[in-house]
Formats: C-alpha cells, structure tokens, sequence
C-alpha cells in the first residue's frame, strides 16, 4: 500500500473508532473508555500480587485478573454497548496498524555491509548432538557438513569437553573457519575464539531457540541451509558482548557473550537445582522473596551516565533489543550498532506494576544504550545468566562491548531479519497523510 493512502486510511479508521463511541454512546463513552481502563490496571495489580505473593495473597491476584476484564465485558453488555466498544475497538487497531506501516520505511535499519568471499581451506565445526531436542541427527548435519570438506567434532554428552580449547586447537592446527552446531551458549564460546583468533565463524541453529541466529537472518527451521555458508557464501562483521567473570582463563578480555547477560531475578531462579526439573513451580515459590528485596542481592547499575538503582531484573545485551514493536519484542534490529541494550525492570508495588502498562516509558522500565556497563551489589557474588548459562561471579561486574570483533559468514540466501514497525505518531501521520505527490517519499523525516 502506498504510505500515504495507509497514512489516510489511518486518520479515517482513527476518526471512525471516536465517532462510533460519541454518536452511539455520547456522553457515556467517556465512562467507557475510564472502565477498560481500571480493568487493565486491575489486572494488572492482579498478575503483580500473583508474582510477588504467595497463599492467600496469590489467590486474591488471580482471582482479581481472571475476574476484571470479564467484569468490564459484562458492564458493557449490561448498557446496551459491547457492540459499540468491539466495533471501535476494531476500527483504533487498523487506524495504529496502518498508521505503523505508514511510518516503517522512516526507520528502515542500515544494512549491515556485506562481502561475498571465497569458500574456506579448512572448516571446523563443533557439533553438540543433545542440543536442539537432537536437531544435528535429525539434519543429518555431521554427513551433509563432511561432505562439504568440513572437519567435524561431535561432542559426547557422557564426556564433557571444553569447546574453546578444541577450537583454538583447530586454528592452531591451521583451521581457516569455526562454527558451532549447538545453542547460544556454546556458539558464544567458539565465536570468542574466532574474534580471538581472526577467523570467520559459522552459526548453525541446532539449538532450542538460536536468538543469535534469528538475528542474523538465518532459517531457524532448517539447520542445514546455514552450510550453505561454507559454498556460497558472504561475510560481515558483527559485535561481542563481553562479561568479566573474575576467572583467570578469562585471560583479560571476559567472557563473550552473543545474546546478554542477565542479572536479579531471573538469573537468581536459574541458579536453582530444582528449576530444571520443574520451572513453573521453582519460579512462582522463589519470586515472591526476589521481588520484594526479602532475599536474593539489591542492584545498582551505571550504564555510562545513568544510574539505576533497586531494579529487581537487568538484561545487559549485545545491542538493544526493539522496544516499540510488540511483535518484535526479543529481536534486534542490527548486531552492529556498537553499544549494548540495557533494560531495567524497577516494580515494588502493584501500583507500579499498573504503570508499566506504559511500556517502553513505564517509569519502572529504564532502556538504556551503552558502551559500558556495571552491574554492583550488596553481595560479594551474585548470580548471572549468560546466554542462558548460569554463572555466579564477583562484584562489581563489568559488561562492555567490541564494535565489529567477529566476522560472521551466512549463506548468501536466507530469510533475513524482518523490519520492525515504528511506535505510532499521530503528528507524523497526518503530516504523511496531507503530503501531495512525489514529496510523500522522502520530505517526512519526523
């Protein structure tokens, strides 16, 4: 569609949603508007006693979301106007809808440069058979990448191995290019090697979720095309996040990590024996606890200038992490940005908890971009998880990032990464929709 055609259809839908509520609800439609609303915070303020309570308390809480948006369903079907609210509620999601779609080409991402290069000498690959649910058996990963003139090492989960020392091993031996069939965690090893080392490094999504690959654009549901690397293939240079984890074998530059780092609650949760056996009942017994300061460290953090103090969760990651777009939220937009996303969660009260409805400028939601991070606490060690490996190291603890440090190659086919949407802006929108002619194009920067 035309941006602004989806601009005008944006008004018009925008304009319907409030003319429906004034012509057939009139004066009440104020009153209707201010019900949805406390049913939302009730809500809210349920989930939140839910989370940080336990018993009778918790009980309370989901009774009170369950029951609040179902009361205000009632209330509106009580005065003759459910049909009413559905209808404008209908025409408000395609006037933002629109609205969005009309914005995005004003924030398309820099594309990240790109060189086609010769196929490497002499691959290593690192192969984890457990990861993924067994997705390197089920590929046939290990025949398909030997066939390629791959050397291949399969990891025997009965006899742990260290999957940086096998790698420095292969460059030593005169490998030319890593990779890593596995999760997060163990790419994030072996691609600190290669940016060690100055090699380009493979991504192969055998893992359960492969953020770092879904973030380089590649087919998360097909591990073999990322072989395709190895023929066909470009390269790029991405950057590291690193965490000083206090350990000598750190050697001075930290450990990498691809995806983040986090620290407070959830890292605290995974320390614990029991969550792998059971994670719904482990988290709901320990939160109460963390989320009230009753146990677990009390951060600060200073990411550059800023300051936050008390938050109960942080995500420290390799480039921020969208924010404006729902339907992006755990994607990033570039790997290549050159700071790190901070993301602090502050929520004490239900009355809080009821203001991060907000969003992304909720006041107990801080999103911050650096280039260095430090993380302190009133603990000597604290718990953190990096790229969902749960480490416990000392405090202060250091997160900084390296513009560019790893050479990444990707088939020069795959899906791509997928272009987030814009918060809305009516003022944009209405300027776009009154714009005549070729000026629509490129005249509306904001």
């Amino acid at each position: 569609m035309d941006r602004r055609w989806a601009a005008r259809l944006a008004l018009a839908a925008g304009t319907a949603a409030l003319l429906v509520l004034l012509v057939f609800a009139g004066l009440r439609s104020v009153v209707l508007v201010a019900v949805g609303l406390a049913g939302l915070v009730a809500t809210a303020a349920g989930l939140w006693w839910v989370l940080a309570h336990g018993g009778a308390a918790r009980v309370l809480g989901l009774l009170l979301a369950a029951a609040a948006p179902v009361a205000v369903l009632v209330l509106y079907a009580v005065a003759g106007l459910l049909w009413v609210v559905l209808v404008s509620l209908a025409l408000w999601t395609l006037a933002v809808v629109t609205g969005r779609t009309a914005l995005a080409q004003d924030t398309r991402p820099a594309r990240t440069p790109e060189r086609r290069v010769a196929p490497p000498r002499r691959p290593f690959l690192i192969m984890n058979p457990r990861s993924g649910g067994g997705k390197v058996g089920r590929f046939h990963l290990t025949d398909r990448a030997r066939a390629l003139g791959a050397e291949v090492v399969v990891l025997d989960p009965a006899q742990p191995q260290d999957v940086a020392e096998l790698a420095r091993r292969a460059v030593d031996d005169g490998a030319d290019l890593l990779g890593v069939a596995g999760g997060d965690g163990t790419q994030a090893l072996v691609a600190g090697v290669a940016a060690e080392r100055g090699v380009p490094f493979v991504v192969i999504c055998a893992g359960t979720r492969n953020h770092f690959a879904m973030d380089l654009g590649l087919d998360r549901e097909d591990p073999s095309a990322c072989l395709e690397a190895l023929t066909d293939g470009v390269e790029l240079r991405v950057d590291l996040g690193f965490i000083d984890v206090g350990a000598p074998a750190a050697e001075g530059r930290g450990r990498v990590f691809v995806n983040n780092a986090s620290f407070g609650a959830y890292a605290t949760v995974v320390q614990s024996p029991a969550y792998r056996d059971d994670k719904a009942r482990t988290t709901l017994q320990m939160l109460p606890d963390l989320l009230t300061h009753h146990s677990g460290p009390r951060l600060k953090v200073h990411a550059d200038d800023v300051t936050v103090d008390g938050p109960q969760a942080v995500l420290v990651s390799n480039n921020p992490y969208r924010m404006g777009d729902p339907a992006g939220l755990g994607r990033r937009e570039r790997l290549d940005s050159g700071v790190l996303g901070v993301l602090g969660v502050t929520v004490d009260n239900a009355v809080q908890a009821a203001a991060m409805l907000r969003g992304s400028h909720g006041p107990g939601l801080a999103s911050i971009a650096a280039q260095k991070v430090v993380v302190d606490a009133d603990a000597p060690v604290i718990p953190v998880g990096v790229d969902g490996e749960a480490l416990t190291v000392p405090t202060p603890v250091r997160c900084w990032i390296e513009p560019g440090a790893l050479r990444v190659r990707l088939p020069r086919h795959r899906p791509g990464v997928p272009r987030g949407k814009p918060p809305m802006d009516w003022r944009r929108v209405r300027r776009l929709a009154l714009t005549v002619g070729r000026a629509a194009a490129g005249r509306d920067t904001g």
